[in-house]
């Protein structure tokens, strides 16, 4: 029995070996490669856009394959496959260039790969979607409660969307052949977005930020309201806001510190035929106002009453024009804590009866008058009146009076007529970088006329505040020019200067300048 187990052993040992000797002498054989039924489908495959109606589609190349059919469809983001491909191609590189496409489209794009002798492999797939169009811009600089926008004439779009706030503005025939909307209803301080959209297509997008609003916690007004109720109703420091229109009022009567403003820069309201009369103790500003003296009762724009406590008047952006005795006028015992007019037009002022800004027995302890433009106006009488009387009855105030950056066109158009007839007892008066211009007027024939400084004014056509001869005349003996300013058309009331020496200079109203 020992010796069958044995024998049994050594018969298993040897077949083992046998086995062992046989897989060392097959590895000359072993396998290097593996020959598949079909190509493999092609991989790492992506879009990029160029020039935003272009795709450049690419992808890995396949070992085996030939050449490569490529199908794009349009408006597929589903890659649905379904119906005629815009185009089918083959292309032996790993790459395929699709130009012309539709603006702000989705679409797919689908591959296999081809080879000799071999089954064609499975589809690989992708969307893409072209960029939109930009055909929106902003018209002009945006106000906190509005903004136009614009695009090319001749372009279709139907709707603007606005973001946030979800405001859907359909556009109008009328707007659409202008090219233009006009979106009401915005908040100041605020991020928006604006689509321009021509059906599910965007054409144009543009974003902006509204400035902060001047007018918040305003009392809007329309031209239906009663605006001399909302005055006689408002407390001192509250903003009366009114918006676009025309507004007939016959007198406004401040007795308070109030702000009257116009609700939109561009689209100024008008108050028709109206004069403003201030009380004692009352101040106001006025801005972004239109005020047309037409059909008034012929007094000058402002008036003042008797009183020693007046607040400030400030007038910003505002257009004054057609009345018929002045802009001002201070005819009692007045104190006026601070006027200043800036960013204004004045024209067809005729002052029949009385100055321009007439002050005969009062005072106002600053006075400055900036970047204006003044055409048209006084033509017969003096522009700034001050008289004696006003220190007479201030005696420990004194007026500084600063007159800078305006433009006087057609103005105090006599030998006799002064720009500054001023009396006071004490004042001081700063007279820089104005352009005067169709003129025959002077400056003064005063001895109490104080000025101060009067440097770099440009005189036009206006020969008399250098060299006049009237009796005591004070005419500018500094440094100045006498240039011409090159107004694109004056006579229309467009005074946009084409010399660039005053340009550079920044002579006259600011806003020709630009």
């Amino acid at each position: 029995m020992k010796i069958m187990n044995r024998l049994f052993k050594n018969t298993i040992l040897g077949v083992s070996y046998a086995l062992a000797v046989s897989a060392c002498s097959d590895q000359s054989e072993q396998i290097t490669s593996i020959d598949y039924e079909r190509l493999f489908s092609p991989i790492n495959m992506k879009s990029e856009i160029k020039n935003d109606t272009v795709s450049d589609v690419t992808w890995t190349s396949v070992t085996g394959a030939s050449s490569y059919d490529v199908e794009i469809y349009e408006e597929d983001a589903n890659m649905a496959f379904s119906g005629t491909p815009l185009k089918v191609s083959s292309v032996t590189a790993a790459e395929a260039l699709f130009t012309g496409l539709a603006w702000d489209t989705d679409y797919s794009v689908r591959v296999k790969a081809k080879g000799e002798n071999i089954t064609e492999s499975k589809w690989t797939a992708l969307t893409f979607k072209t960029n939109h169009e930009r055909l929106l811009t902003i018209a002009d600089d945006t106000e906190s409660r509005e903004v136009t926008l614009q695009w090319p004439i001749g372009q279709t779009a139907t709707a603007i969307i606005i973001t946030p706030g979800d405001i859907t503005h359909n556009i109008t025939p009328e707007e659409l052949a202008t090219g233009t909307v006009r979106i009401t209803g915005l908040t100041g301080k605020t991020a928006y977005t604006a689509t321009l959209k021509n059906g599910k297509k965007t054409r144009g997008l543009v974003t902006w930020t509204t400035p902060i609003d001047p007018l918040s916690g305003a009392t809007l007004v329309t031209p239906q309201d009663d605006l001399a109720a909302v005055l006689t109703a408002a407390s001192d420091g509250d903003i009366i806001a009114l918006q676009e229109g025309t507004y007939n009022i016959a007198t406004i009567n401040v007795t308070k510190s109030v702000i009257i403003a116009g609700v939109s820069v561009k689209r100024k309201p008008m108050l028709l035929g109206t004069i403003i009369k201030l009380d004692n103790n009352a101040g106001v500003e006025l801005k972004n106002l239109i005020l047309d003296g037409t059909g008034s009762t012929g007094d000058q724009t402002i008036v003042y009453a008797a009183g020693d406590n007046f607040g400030a008047l400030a007038i910003d952006g505002c257009e004054i024009k057609n009345y018929t005795k002045g802009a001002l006028y201070v005819n009692y015992k007045t104190k006026i804590k601070s006027i200043s007019i800036t960013n204004c037009l004045y024209h067809e002022i005729e002052c029949n009866g009385g100055d321009m800004f007439d002050f005969r027995n009062g005072l106002a302890e600053t006075f400055k008058f900036s970047n204006n433009t003044v055409y048209n106006s006084a033509l017969a009488r003096d522009f700034f009146r001050m008289d004696a009387p006003g220190s007479t009855n201030y005696p420990d105030s004194k007026s500084v009076i600063t007159i800078e950056n305006n433009t006087f066109y057609k103005v105090i158009n006599g030998a006799t007529r002064r720009m500054l007839y001023i009396r006071l007892g004490n004042q001081e008066i700063h007279f820089n970088k104005n352009i005067l211009a169709g003129t025959l007027g002077y400056y003064s024939n005063q001895p109490s006329t104080t000025i101060t400084e009067m440097k770099d004014n440009n005189y036009f056509n206006a020969p008399n505040f250098t060299a006049s001869t009237q009796v005591s005349a004070k005419n500018d003996t500094g440094v100045y020019t006498s240039l011409d300013p090159g107004f694109a058309n004056a006579d229309a009331g467009n005074f946009k200067v084409s010399n660039a020496t005053l340009i550079t200079k920044i002579v006259g109203d600011a806003r020709w300048l630009k």
